[in-house]
C-alpha cells in the first residue's frame, strides 16, 4: 500500500474521530473505524518524525543545540 499523503491521512483521521464521537456506530463498526484511526495516527506520526529529522539535518540542530553536520540528500541515503 502506498504511503498516504499527510494531509489526506489527517483529513481521514478527523472524519473517523467525528464519526466515533457521534456515538451512532454499532460496536463492531466502531472498532473497525478505531483500528483504521490508529493506523492513520501512526502514519501521521511517522511522517511528522521524518519531517522533524529532515529539518534537524538541514539546520544542523541536535538535542543539545546546533552543531555542524554534513548534509546528505535523501537519494544518497537510500531513502525514498
Amino acid at each position: 500500500m502506498a504511503k498516504k499523503k499527510f494531509e489526506e491521512a489527517v483529513a481521514q483521521l478527523e472524519a473517523i474521530v467525528e464519526e466515533l464521537e457521534s456515538g451512532d456506530l454499532p460496536l463492531d463498526k466502531a472498532m473497525k473505524r478505531f483500528e483504521e484511526g490508529v493506523k492513520l495516527s501512526k502514519t501521521c506520526s511517522e511522517t511528522l518524525d521524518e519531517a522533524e529529522t529532515r529539518v534537524r539535518i538541514l539546520t544542523g540542530e541536535t538535542e543539545e543545540g546546533l552543531e555542524d553536520a554534513p548534509f546528505e540528500p535523501l537519494d544518497q541515503r537510500g531513502a525514498e
